[in-house]
């Protein structure tokens, strides 16, 4: 695993763009500004699949800096129970420090698995955040799980807003549209990947801090906190 996925290079990177003249914002704040017309942005998405522990390291460094992201959480994941005493106080942290909360749905898995209607697993998923935490959920991002069910399939034929939904991370709708229209840079375990304008570009490893020497307009910066550490990924 390369150094570059430190939590310390992930600050320095991030540090890097702000020096650069880039303004990082959360998703829903993108939706909300999008009409006008937004150069120089980082929209920062924090996908929280198995360590809400390592999402306050996240939060730590995005504090330092003066920046929001959205961290989307899963309700079922195996991994970590949303509801424990320590995740709890952490997202409640999150959201008292004004970064964006949304869901990490795996609504097509949920309906797969139980056997009940999809939609009724998400408005229910969509209630349960809400009333746990006291806020609005304006949007969510599919989580891509080990069943091999695509969850982004869900929103081809069913519409955000009968679920109260401003957006979905990677929905082309012109409401939103993000992914189709930025570099999309994400973590992928020992290496960075991107897209442009939707299209993968095979090769291209470049890091945060190496796509900013180019000056893109508009980035999609996706990361994981549980691809990073202090020392080690076992630590």
């Amino acid at each position: 695993m390369k150094s570059e996925f430190t939590f310390s290079s992930l600050e320095s990177q991030l540090g890097k763009a702000l020096d650069f003249g880039y303004r990082v914002m959360t998703c829903n704040d993108y939706y909300e500004k999008k009409s006008a017309g937004l150069k120089k942005i980082i929209v920062n998405r924090v996908d929280v699949d198995l360590s809400v522990k390592k999402a306050e390291k996240f939060a730590e460094i995005f504090e330092n800096l003066g920046v929001k992201a959205t961290f989307f959480i899963r309700l079922h994941a195996p991994e970590y129970n949303f509801f424990s005493f320590e995740n709890f106080r952490i997202i409640d942290r999150l959201i008292n420090t004004g970064h964006e909360i949304g869901l990490h749905t795996e609504v097509l898995d949920q309906a797969n698995i139980w056997k009940k209607s999809p939609a009724d697993c998400l408005l229910k998923d969509i209630e349960i955040l809400q009333k746990t935490f006291d806020i609005n959920i304006h949007g969510c991002a599919s989580h891509n799980g080990v069943t091999g069910i695509n969850n982004l399939d869900f929103f081809k034929s069913n519409h955000l807003s009968e679920f109260g939904l401003r957006y979905e991370a990677y929905d082309g709708t012109e409401d939103f549209g993000l992914f189709y229209d930025s570099l999309y840079v994400s973590d992928s375990r020992s290496r960075w990947k991107c897209y442009y304008n939707g299209r993968l570009i095979d090769g291209d490893n470049r890091s945060l801090a190496e796509h900013i020497d180019t000056l893109p307009p508009k980035i999609y910066l996706l990361t994981h906190p549980d691809n990073f550490f202090v020392n080690h990924i076992y630590e």
